[in-house]
């Protein structure tokens, strides 16, 4: 059977309470999920217990050829997976292709690497403990909820999922309730290759779903969205002492240095702000170029931006935004933007024509406007001219988040990404590191913390155990009231012959 909760939820005359899932490009139906209870939400994560149990209990290895069984049916009804996600989102065709790729990357990375990264390993006791033995092993924590955004319905919380399952727990998914459908996705295939217990479940319904989650006494919830809603997440997790992984949004900045090849710069500014129609929440949103390559940079930009449009064919450059409240939030910052002395060197608020935005390149905005201190969550960017890189790197690093970057020089790329407060920097490029599976992803500040992806990935859904086993009695034995008058004096002799020169 699937393993999905109960859709036993009933209204008040007694009918299932269901709800829909759109297409953003025509709002037509896609299907309808079940809004789950807080009773079925407990439900699924007691079923969730003896899963984790069982998962747990096979092995690295015997974890790793079940989710190469999953990855392979994800694979051979990858066209299914990419239609439903374009569906659901209305992104191109390309980007949910790309977006399933990274999927199986890094389930494939996650289910390799777990082993390695979290078994039993011996450790240097020291040469104070030297009768000892020590080792230590990363164990799951049980069952992980997982708490996902729409934006990237499917790469984005299998960052969580493959990793939790890959260290050996079950998983509770809500998906976004504008993305039900992906998660159901995620869900049902995982049981095609895992049907003996419900190890990877999925609850779907509004936030009140996503609550009762958090509250359903979960061993740990990773929460991707904005920061007001992960600040809820932490509070409501806090009562019940909850460990939390919270990635929120971004206010990327790219920084182009005078040395910078301005075309290559130039695409990826473009491409980071513009595609996923700039619902990316490590998108390039900022852009600070030093002024003697302003003008040639901005040119190529413009030229570049012109020739995008937005629209719900397969083969568009960009679709619609997805949730429709984000609409106004992007208005908003534009002309704000404007309202603060800004210019629209393409579109403006006329680009603003829902569900679709047209891009919209801004220059010259103050740094204290809406579009240079808030996420905008759309296919805008602002460029900013600076004396100089050093200054970018200044301007980049006074905003409260602190999710990602990206920096274009020739001679000092690495210099200038060590001085950004940042969790992730791109050199010469955008967006690299979300697709390297080997390199943490998680930001500073408002942007949240704890880390999905990489070894730190996997290390966040697991606790670290410690063994120490005596091997032979020590002529210094300090853990004893019988030990004698001089046994401390000769310890601190030792450990300052060992430490203290």
């Amino acid at each position: 059977m699937t393993q999905t909760a109960s859709d036993s939820a009933l209204s008040a005359d007694g009918e299932q309470r269901r709800f829909a899932s759109l297409d953003p490009r025509t709002g037509e139906v896609v299907a309808h999920h079940p809004i789950h209870t807080a009773a079925e939400v407990e439900d699924a994560v007691s079923s969730a217990r003896e899963a984790a149990a069982w998962w747990a209990g096979l092995g690295f290895e015997g974890r790793r050829t079940k989710l190469d069984a999953w990855r392979r049916i994800l694979s051979q009804r990858s066209d299914e997976f990419i239609a439903l996600i374009s569906s659901e989102t209305g992104k191109p065709a390309d980007d949910s292709r790309v977006e399933v790729a990274l999927v199986m990357d890094h389930l494939h990375w996650a289910s390799r690497q777990a082993g390695r990264v979290l078994g039993k390993r011996r450790v240097s006791s020291g040469m104070l403990m030297f009768n000892h033995s020590a080792t230590l092993e990363y164990r799951p924590l049980g069952v992980i909820g997982v708490i996902g955004p729409w934006n990237y319905p499917a790469h984005t919380p299998m960052g969580s999922i493959s990793y939790a399952l890959s260290a050996g727990n079950a998983v509770v998914f809500k998906p976004s309730e504008f993305t039900p459908g992906v998660g159901t996705f995620l869900a049902s295939t995982f049981t095609e290759a895992v049907p003996e217990y419900p190890v990877f479940q999925v609850v779907t319904g509004f936030g009140e779903t996503g609550a009762a989650l958090v509250a359903s006494g979960v061993d740990k919830i990773a929460f991707t969205g904005s920061t007001r809603t992960g600040k809820k997440v932490m509070a409501a997790a806090a009562a019940s002492l909850t460990p939390v992984l919270v990635e929120c949004g971004g206010k990327d900045a790219l920084i182009v240095d005078s040395d910078a090849d301005l075309t290559a710069a130039a695409e990826a500014a473009i491409w980071g702000a513009v595609s996923n129609a700039g619902q990316t929440c490590a998108g390039v949103e900022r852009i600070y170029v030093a002024e003697d390559v302003a003008d040639e940079f901005t040119e190529i930009v413009v030229k570049r931006a012109n020739k995008l449009k937005p629209g719900g064919e397969p083969n568009a450059n960009l679709g619609p935004i997805t949730m429709p409240s984000q609409v106004e939030i992007i208005r908003e910052h534009v002309q704000d933007a404007l309202d603060r002395g800004g210019k629209a060197l393409v579109g403006g608020p006329d680009s603003i024509r829902p569900p679709y935005v047209e891009p919209v390149v801004l220059a010259d905005v103050p740094e204290d406007s809406l579009a240079v201190t808030e996420e905008t969550f759309g296919p805008t960017v602002v460029i900013n001219r600076v004396p100089n890189a050093l200054e970018g790197v200044r301007l980049a690093n006074q905003s409260k988040y602190g999710l990602g970057a990206a920096v274009f020089s020739k001679s000092r790329g690495e210099e200038l990404a060590a001085e950004l407060r940042v969790g992730m920097v791109s050199v010469n490029s955008v967006l690299t590191y979300a697709a390297i599976p080997g390199l943490p992803f998680g930001g500073v500040g408002d942007s949240g913390f704890g880390r999905i992806h990489g070894e730190d990935g996997l290390r966040e859904f697991a606790y670290a155990k410690a063994v120490t086993k005596l091997k032979f009695t020590s002529l210094i034995n300090m853990a004893t009231f019988d030990r004698s008058s001089m046994a401390g004096k000769q310890m601190l002799r030792l450990a300052r012959m060992l430490f203290g020169r």
